[in-house]
C-alpha cells in the first residue's frame, strides 16, 4: 500500500491559479498510475486527470482540458496538478489516488489521500 497525502488547496478567485500536490510514502510512485478526482458536495467523485506510471501519457476530463495539467516527480514520490483558469464549476475536494490500471473510474484506484478543498470565488 501506498500512502497519500495532499496539499495546496485553498481559496481563490475565478480565472486564478492554483498547484495541488501529492507525496505519496510507503512505495515509490514508479510502481503507479497516479490521478486526481474531484468532489463537489452532492456530486459524484470524478474524474480528473491521470499520468502513466512514468508520464508518458496522460489523459484528462473534457471540462479540465487545456486548464488543468497533471505531472509527476517519482524521484521524489510527488504528483502535482496545476489548475489554471479556475472556474467555480472546479471548486471541490480534490482528492490524489494511486493505482494500476490507466483507467479513470474511481473503483479502479486503491489508495486515497484525504483530499483537499479547493474554493474558487467569482
Amino acid at each position: 500500500q501506498v500512502q497519500l497525502v495532499e496539499s495546496g488547496g485553498g481559496l481563490v478567485q475565478a480565472g486564478g491559479s492554483l498547484r495541488l500536490t501529492c507525496v505519496a510514502s510507503g512505495r515509490t510512485l514508479r510502481d503507479y498510475v497516479m490521478a486526481w478526482f474531484r468532489q463537489a458536495p452532492g456530486k459524484d467523485r470524478e474524474f480528473v486527470a491521470n499520468s502513466h506510471y512514468l508520464g508518458t501519457a496522460t489523459d484528462y476530463a473534457d471540462a479540465v482540458k487545456g486548464r488543468f495539467t497533471i505531472s509527476r516527480d517519482n524521484a521524489r514520490n510527488m504528483v502535482f496538478l496545476q489548475m489554471d483558469s479556475l472556474e467555480s464549476e472546479d471548486a471541490a475536494v480534490y482528492y490524489c489516488a494511486a493505482g494500476r490500471s490507466f483507467a479513470r473510474l474511481p473503483v479502479q484506484y486503491d489508495n486515497w489521500g484525504q483530499g483537499t478543498q479547493v474554493t474558487v470565488s467569482s
